[in-house]
């Protein structure tokens, strides 16, 4: 990866007007590309392809699984026991990466994962009950192990590079998405679903591979290199951090200092960026709801209630939402395509964080008074995409301008955490509004319309702080 030093050179020994190669130019209709960027750029989309590819293989396969052992019951207690593990498993994370240099550490965190789908296999195929082990595994791995590879990337990667580049990584994760539940959905009927956690444990080894083959890559950046802009804004957030050629020599050190949690604590940025997980994730999952509870309402009101929990409306179900979520993986892939680069490099993070919470506000605003599956449909459709892009891109870029410790410690425990920590809170706003309120879906989105004004005041928090610690306009 090129990076610009202080003399006017590029980390390979490029000069900066050497002139764009093949792969350059077709990134340069993503993104803005600089020249020799291209490589780099690439491993990490398809490395992040892969992952979140094998993600979806797991995704798609622990439903039948959870619902055949477990239940409708189980699944929904799930987000409490699984942020009630993230607790111990953060700080143990953030005690790993304190010994460990970070391809060891990922390298370690993923072979972990690995081996533990082949457990679940060989368990399996021994007709051990697996499902809700694996379902509450699976949120832990999605979570934990996709936080860890944006950590990668945030240090890989300056806050001028970040800010064009990661538009390109997250069409990795969209395409993978898409790849992942599309070749899942096609194959699971002919061969079951155990096969499926053996191909997502090879994808894994892939991931490794590509890791270390970028790692390598960072790692040639001469020594005695001056800061670049990240290095020094990332200096200016932690003082204690750093020498002159922080990135390549920060590639084989541990990642020192506190835990997850006393950094995310301690530091008022990095609080406000796990008050805005919380909170957007809240408003997501009670959205879910609303559009869980109102499909069942419609198929309920055309095939009366004796039709409840029939193969039919099972079936119904399940091909709704099999349309519903390929919409959303095409037009998220879409947006991450051809818009999120464009956004962040003419508005910037700071506006990029607003487009989410302004869509929610008006599509919950307006399904208040508009309860149609139709309409509440399309309000998901757009939030979903914008989530998985545009969000989901311009959130891990509010990293850039952190410290390492809080790249790959305090956004473990904001991605893990911090998240299903909002799901817990929208079961308990669930079972409040259900059990004591009364509430309808219209009554639960105008409480997401309140809660989206708090998200709101937060993304306008986040992106003055993010301006000043990057010290770009």
């Amino acid at each position: 990866m090129a990076a610009m030093s202080a003399t006017g050179t590029v980390g390979g020994g490029r000069p900066p007007a050497a002139a764009k190669g093949p792969l350059d130019r077709f990134l340069g209709i993503f993104a803005d590309v600089h020249s020799g960027e291209a490589p780099t750029a690439l491993l990490l989309t398809l490395n992040i392809f892969l992952l979140l590819a094998a993600y979806y293989l797991l995704k798609v396969i622990r439903e039948p699984l959870v619902l055949a052992e477990g239940g409708a019951e189980v699944k929904s207690y799930s987000a409490a026991a699984i942020a009630g593990l993230l607790i111990v498993l953060v700080p143990l994370y953030s005690a790993i990466a304190s010994r460990v240099s970070r391809v060891r550490l990922i390298n370690g965190v993923t072979s972990f994962f690995l081996l533990c789908l082949v457990l679940f296999f060989v368990l399996s195929r021994a007709g051990v009950p697996v499902g809700v082990a694996f379902f509450i595994w699976v949120g832990i791995f999605n979570l934990m192990v996709i936080a860890q590879i944006w950590a990668f990337v945030n240090d890989v990667y300056t806050v001028e590079e970040g800010k064009r580049l990661f538009a390109i990584v997250g069409v990795g994760a969209s395409l993978g998405a898409i790849a992942g539940s599309y070749v899942t959905g096609q194959l699971v009927k002919t061969f079951g679903p155990y096969p499926f956690m053996l191909g997502a444990a090879g994808l894994l080894v892939l991931c490794m591979l590509l890791t270390n083959v970028v790692n390598a890559r960072e790692k040639r950046r001469p020594a005695g290199a001056p800061p670049t802009e990240g290095d020094r804004a990332a200096a200016a957030h932690a003082p204690a951090a750093a020498p002159a050629d922080a990135r390549s020599a920060g590639a084989a050190e541990p990642v020192r200092g506190r835990s997850a949690f006393a950094l995310v604590f301690s530091d008022r940025y990095l609080l406000l960026i796990a008050f805005l997980m919380l909170v957007y994730n809240l408003v997501n999952t009670t959205g879910e709801y609303i559009l869980g509870k109102t499909v069942v309402g419609v198929y309920l009101a055309q095939h009366g209630a004796q039709a409840a929990g029939s193969m039919d409306e099972k079936q119904v179900i399940g091909q709704f939402y099999g349309n519903f979520l390929t919409i959303v993986n095409v037009v998220s892939a879409l947006i991450q395509a051809f818009l999120v680069s464009r956004i962040l490099k003419h508005l910037g993070v700071r506006v990029a964080l607003l487009f989410l919470p302004v869509v929610a506000m008006i599509g919950y605003g307006a399904m208040a008074f508009f309860p149609v599956l139709a309409f509440i449909r399309s309000v998901k459709v757009a939030e979903n995409s914008l989530d998985y892009s545009l969000q989901n891109t311009t959130k891990n870029a509010l990293y850039l301008p952190t410290s390492r410790e809080a790249k790959y410690k305090a956004k473990q425990a904001n991605d893990t955490f911090f998240v299903r920590f909002g799901d817990v809170l929208s079961a308990g706003l669930v079972f409040a509004g259900t059990t004591w309120l009364g509430f309808t879906p219209k009554h639960f989105a105008l409480t997401n319309v309140a809660l989206i004004a708090i998200w709101l005041v937060l993304a306008v928090w986040i992106g003055r702080r993010f301006r000043s610690l990057s010290g770009t306009a």
